[in-house]
């Protein structure tokens, strides 16, 4: 997929990451000195990375997903190997020929949310309203940084001197704000689990051991208080 994106939507995708705002001008998609033609901007929405509100552009899950593997290439993926449970009996010598074993690829990158996301066990809006609010927490430098800085991703050319660069300070501010707003509106009884899951990739089980619940008390937790983020975000 990234193949098909041109410089200019790399940098458009570069700059939503970051907070930026990206609006519609007479001559195309504009932020700050980066002009992006119509054309561009096409290709993403037809990859579903990006999509308008209003006048601005935002990204898409698949959006936030995209920047965060660019960022890693290094990222591999590994391959799992089926093999039979501890309390499986073993098939008799003369059951046949042997069942060859199945490999799984899995992406080392999918969060947790992705995992119950593509179990159907996580709605569309709740999982878009966790990847927001993830992605906020990670640009207000609250987690490791892996995704692209705007004035390292734009092209010497556009630089016009240092009152040229963005400030990545304002970024940040900006998405700690958004992100506290998120969690006040999960509320104090929901937002432990919703950080832990969304925002720092736990798993449910460990979260409910850490938070010492009951199994399967997390997921119930953790759909209300996605639903609250998606209600505060807007997304329907």
């Amino acid at each position: 997929m990234s193949g098909s994106i041109r410089t200019n939507g790399r940098l458009i995708m570069a700059a939503l990451n970051d907070g930026r705002r990206v609006r519609r001008s007479a001559t195309g998609w504009v932020c700050g000195a980066l002009t992006a033609p119509d054309d561009d901007v096409a290709e993403l929405k037809r990859q579903d990375l990006v999509r308008e509100e209003g006048a601005r552009l935002v990204l898409t899950a698949a959006g936030r997903g995209w920047t965060a593997r660019t960022a890693r290439p290094d990222m591999p993926n590994r391959l799992l190997v089926e093999r039979p449970l501890a309390g499986d009996a073993a098939a008799p010598a003369t059951a046949g020929p042997t069942r060859p074993a199945r490999t799984v690829t899995v992406n080392l990158a999918e969060s947790p949310l992705g995992w119950l996301k593509a179990r159907g066990l996580v709605e569309p809006r709740q999982f878009e309203a966790g990847e927001r609010l993830r992605a906020d927490w990670e640009t207000a430098g609250l987690a490791p940084r892996v995704t692209m800085r705007w004035g390292e991703a734009a092209p010497s050319a556009t630089r016009r001197g240092p009152g040229s660069a963005i400030d990545p300070t304002m970024a940040q501010i900006s998405a700690k704000r958004r992100m506290q707003a998120a969690m006040d509106a999960a509320g104090p009884g929901l937002k432990d689990v919703l950080w832990r899951v969304a925002c720092a990739g736990e798993g449910l089980e460990a979260s409910e051991r850490a938070l010492g619940w009951p199994k399967r008390a997390g997921k119930l937790v953790l759909l209300m208080a996605l639903d609250r983020v998606a209600d505060h975000y807007g997304i329907r």
